[in-house]
């Protein structure tokens, strides 16, 4: 972490800081929810429109496959942003990365809703349009930990859980929007129109991010955990060079206590740190975490796909009941965080990785039946399961790490669970549907999923009643 301007005592009034909060708070949810809706949208058009245009050679379940994979691509990336940005988060700040991160995913959302299709330009388009994905990837996996920790380090004491779901509330908004928007692009045009040109408008309302990215650069001021990390690391290398000066530590002596630190004179990278003594931790919670993002896009795209496709259900009903499920998010969510901040995070968050386990095959039982109304039954209790979980995690990532490596550790976390869990998910379940016949096959790859985060958060709890 660099020593910077910022570092300099807080000279704020309380009201300033209520309103620093309030503000910090609400750019967070914010950035959040247009983030994901950004990102969303590609997974909704993988499932109804992407296959066909981009990959069109062989069977539709092959096009569904290879624009499935290429949704994944964007998780794979994920990981890479979260690294750059937590590294660089650490140490400069949290809100420039979290405004690059907004500005990388308007950009390319937005060229995705201008990309021409494999028709007009041959194989340029599908390599486009992986290219364009990757910089999904890296955005959203920026933006996780710079909004989390705008939110939770900005949080008053002992409701660090409330503050930090208003950052998870962006994925059921962005849910929400992003199938509201194709819901109207898909009334007000033709199958021949959405087909050819109604898909894009989705992607072109990503332009918005821009603008938030904008009103957080100029408005938004830094978490005051950051800033006060910043003043103690001052403080402590002020006080080296003080000892070293009365000392009479000569140059060479400087260089060699610069090695210790990071061979420049600087503090060992936020990176490095967790690389060398906290990787476990980083593992533990991207395990805790898969079966929640695995589940969460099996519900969004895999299930869209399966029940459009394989069932020949309605498109505009199933995205319908999507919508509504998504709904109740927006209760579950804060309500399961705030809960979290009066008996502890572990006892929820296991609650519902729990509740995963037990229901999935319940799940897929209704859903094969065809019927809207079990198929909403279902995803509703399962989407009940995922808001429990998922409501105190951001605040249970931020407390597993100090400030100084806070950005890169549960970035990495968050990250590793995104690309073991959500980006292969409905890939996977294609697959498994191609190969087994059998949708009870998802239901068990969602089990097996279940059980490592049972035993990840064991570990995690055993560790925390250690300490």
């Amino acid at each position: 972490m660099d020593t910077a301007p910022s570092a300099l005592p807080s000279t704020s009034t309380p009201a300033q800081d209520a309103r620093n909060r309030r503000k910090g708070a609400t750019a967070a949810a914010l950035a959040s929810a247009v983030e994901w809706y950004d990102y969303f949208v590609f997974g909704i058009a993988a499932a109804l429109v992407l296959g066909d245009l981009y990959f069109p050679a062989g069977s539709p379940s092959a096009g569904v496959l290879a624009s499935f994979a290429t949704f994944a691509v964007g998780f794979l990336a994920r990981p890479f942003g979260g690294v750059i940005a937590g590294h660089l988060g650490d140490k400069r700040g949290r809100k420039p990365m979290l405004v690059l991160a907004l500005t990388l995913m308007g950009v390319a959302t937005t060229g995705i809703g201008l990309l021409p299709t494999y028709e007009t330009i041959g194989m340029a388009a599908p390599v486009l349009l992986v290219t364009l994905r990757v910089m999904q990837g890296i955005a959203v996996g920026a933006q996780w930990g710079g909004a989390m920790l705008l939110a939770t380090e900005y949080a008053p004491e002992g409701k660090r859980g409330i503050y930090g779901s208003f950052v998870q509330l962006g994925v059921p908004i962005g849910v929400v929007t992003a199938n509201s928007v194709f819901l109207l692009a898909g009334a007000f045009t033709s199958e021949s129109a959405f087909a050819a040109w109604g898909w894009r408008l989705p992607f072109l309302v990503g332009l918005l991010v821009l603008v938030l990215a904008w009103y957080i650069h100029k408005h938004v001021e830094e978490t005051p955990e950051f800033r006060a990390a910043e003043r103690a690391l001052a403080e402590k290398e002020k006080e080296e060079k003080g000892q070293a000066t009365e000392q009479g530590a000569d140059k060479e002596a400087d260089r060699e206590a610069g090695k210790g630190k990071g061979g420049d004179g600087t503090r060992n990278s936020p990176l490095r740190t967790i690389l060398r003594g906290h990787l476990g931790t980083v593992f533990l919670a991207g395990g805790s975490f898969a079966v929640n993002t695995a589940t969460f896009y099996i519900l969004i795209t895999g299930v869209l796909d399966y029940t459009t496709r394989e069932l020949d259900m309605n498109r505009g009903a199933v995205l319908t009941v999507s919508l509504c499920v998504s709904l109740t998010q927006l209760v579950l969510i804060p309500a399961s965080a705030a809960l979290s901040d009066r008996i502890g995070r572990i006892r929820i968050y296991g609650l519902g990785a729990a509740g995963i386990a037990l229901w999935a095959v319940p799940m897929f039982l209704l859903i094969d039946t065809g019927s809207l109304l079990w198929l909403a039954v279902g995803t509703f209790v399962a989407s009940c399961f995922l808001s429990i979980m998922y409501g105190p995690q951001a605040a249970l990532f931020a407390e597993l790490f100090t400030p100084e490596m806070r950005y890169t550790g549960a970035s990495l976390g968050y990250q590793i669970a995104a690309v073991l869990g959500g980006g292969l998910a409905p890939f996977v379940m294609v697959l498994l549907l191609e190969t087994t016949g059998t949708s009870m096959s998802v239901a068990a790859y969602i089990i097996g999923l279940a059980v490592i985060a049972l035993g990840s958060i064991k570990v995690l709890a055993d560790r925390a009643r250690s300490r």
